[in-house]
C-alpha cells in the first residue's frame, strides 16, 4: 500500500497533470543514463492489476532501444515472477531495472504515479509475499486500500473492481514519460 511506500528522492504526480509525463521523463533522465530495462508487473485478469502489462504493451509498440518485459500477451505476475526475474537477471547482468506495478493507497492518493529510486514488493497489498523487484520503481495508485477487518481479502476484491479507464490513462501517462526519456 502506498502509505508504506516512502517517497525519497523521487516524484509524485497525478496522472491528469498536463506535465505528468514530463516529470516522469525528467526523473528518469536525471537518474538513469543507460543500460536499463523495464519490468512491468501484473495481470490482465484483474483490471486493477493490469497497469503493468498495459504499460508494457504500450511501450512494446514504440521504437525504444531498451528491453521491455511484461505485456498483456506475456505478463509477469505472482505465478511466474521468480522465474522471469531469474531469466532477466541472467541475461542482463549489468542493467538497472525499472519496475512498474499498480498498488492501493488512501482515497486521496488514487490516480497518483510515484517514481523513485528503490525496489517494489509486488502483491504486498493483497497479502502475497513476493520478491522485491527493481532498482527504480514506478507505482500507480489505482484504488483505495482497506485497512481494517479482513483487509487482505477486501483489498483483493478492490483490485478486481477498479475502473479500466483510470488504469488506461495512468498507463498512457507512464508510457509517454518513459518514451520521452528513452527515445533516440
Amino acid at each position: 500500500m502506498i502509505e508504506k511506500y516512502k517517497i525519497k528522492d523521487g516524484i509524485c504526480v497525478h496522472h491528469t497533470d498536463d506535465r505528468a509525463y514530463l516529470k516522469i521523463n525528467d526523473f528518469l533522465k536525471s537518474n538513469i543514463i543507460n543500460n536499463c530495462l523495464i519490468v512491468c508487473i501484473g495481470t490482465d485478469r484483474f483490471i486493477g492489476d493490469s497497469l503493468g502489462p498495459l504499460t508494457g504493451t504500450l511501450l512494446s509498440k514504440l521504437e525504444l532501444q531498451i528491453p521491455i518485459f511484461g505485456t498483456l500477451e506475456n505478463p509477469i505476475h505472482a505465478v511466474n515472477l521468480r522465474r522471469a526475474m531469474t531469466q532477466i537477471n541472467n541475461s542482463y547482468k549489468n542493467h538497472k531495472i525499472i519496475a512498474i506495478d499498480a498498488c492501493l493507497g488512501s482515497s486521496k492518493s488514487v490516480g497518483y504515479i510515484h517514481v523513485k529510486e528503490g525496489s517494489i514488493q509486488p502483491g504486498k497489498g493483497v497479502g502475497k509475499s513476493l520478491s522485491k523487484v527493481g532498482d527504480y520503481s514506478i507505482i500507480g495508485v489505482v484504488d483505495e486500500a482497506v485497512e481494517s477487518g479482513d483487509s487482505e481479502y477486501e483489498n483483493y476484491i478492490r483490485i478486481n473492481n477498479v475502473r479500466l479507464g483510470l488504469v488506461m490513462k495512468m498507463s498512457e501517462t507512464i508510457a509517454k514519460g518513459i518514451y520521452a526519456a528513452f527515445r533516440q
